[in-house]
């Protein structure tokens, strides 16, 4: 004879049964056809294959191995033409943001609350244009800004929430004759000669001249700069002139960063989303993602950390 897999079949049933009789009945057949099946296979392979005994039969030593082999070779059977469940496709979250130094903290955080998440980021100056790309669809979510008075202005098919306000502090050379002053009048600083961000359709710099006439100057030197914030800074220390900056700038040696008095100056970061493309699992996310990274900056700049403590809470959005 040929073993066959219904030979296997009747190995393993009478095994799993502990009873000819019992397995010759989960199979469907009588006990003397399971009892002479088992005899012609068992004459087949030279060696008894069960004990048979008042209780019932248990596998010989032989047994075991031959019925351990007969259920590798059924799996394999039962698996032939069967292909395995596609996994499912992986999330993806295209995501814009602006000139924000959270936004490396936040996607580090993203990735690890939603491991299955794959998040491309694209690096996009203005908040306009991150509306655009909103507004038709190229982005899913952003970190964008905007000014007090001046709200970021979408359609219904896109929502923000705010992440943080944040004073707007100044960067000096450290040889600048206000360097020992713990805050800086900014109409002390009329005669200087500014580094200036250019238009980025939220506000800015229109906020800056504002807040410049307020102070009763215009600047008298502009250089219109968009680049490496430590290419921006060396240019401070090198005297060529002073910059407003986001407080939670790390200075590098020769530059400090210091309160404006009054804090004329503010700045609002916030998630914009598209909620046809993300889902509350992943705005939660993001958000939260977001706020950790910025507490994570305030951290490292004792400037603003000893500005908040007296005027400011880090939780204000």
């Amino acid at each position: 004879m040929e073993l066959e897999l219904r030979h296997l079949r009747v190995l393993c049933a009478i095994a799993d049964a502990g009873s000819v009789g019992r397995a010759a009945t989960q199979l469907g057949y009588s006990q003397p056809a399971v009892s002479t099946q088992l005899r012609r296979i068992e004459r087949h392979l030279g060696e008894s294959l069960f004990e048979r005994g008042t209780s019932g039969v248990r596998p010989t030593r032989y047994g075991v191995e031959v019925v351990a082999q007969a259920r590798d070779v059924l799996a394999r059977a039962d698996a032939i033409g069967h292909r395995p469940a596609a996994a499912p496709p992986r999330r993806s979250l295209r995501v814009a943001a602006t000139n924000s130094p959270m936004l490396s903290g936040t996607v580090s955080r993203i990735r690890t609350r939603l491991p299955d998440l794959s998040v491309a980021v694209t690096s996009v100056y203005a908040s306009s244009r991150i509306v655009e790309l909103l507004e038709d669809g190229s982005v899913d979510a952003a970190i964008a800004a905007d000014y007090p008075g001046m709200e970021l202005r979408h359609s219904d098919a896109v929502r923000h929430r705010g992440i943080v306000t944040e004073p707007t502090f100044v960067a000096l050379p450290s040889r600048h004759r206000l360097r020992q002053c713990a805050q800086v009048q900014l109409a002390d600083l009329a005669e200087d000669a500014w580094f200036v961000t250019p238009d980025d359709g939220a506000g800015w710099p229109g906020v800056f001249y504002d807040a410049c006439a307020a102070a009763g100057f215009t600047p008298v030197t502009v250089h219109e700069f968009l680049g490496d914030q430590t290419q921006l800074q060396s240019m401070i220390a090198d005297g060529l002139g002073v910059s407003l900056v986001q407080p939670t700038l790390r200075p590098i040696p020769h530059v400090v960063v210091k309160p404006l008095v009054g804090s004329p100056l503010w700045c609002r970061y916030v998630l914009a989303w598209r909620p046809d493309t993300v889902t509350g699992e992943v705005m939660e996310a993001l958000s939260q993602s977001a706020t950790a990274a910025y507490r994570d900056l305030v951290a490292q700049a004792p400037h603003l950390r000893a500005w908040a403590s007296r005027t400011w809470s880090v939780t204000g959005a």
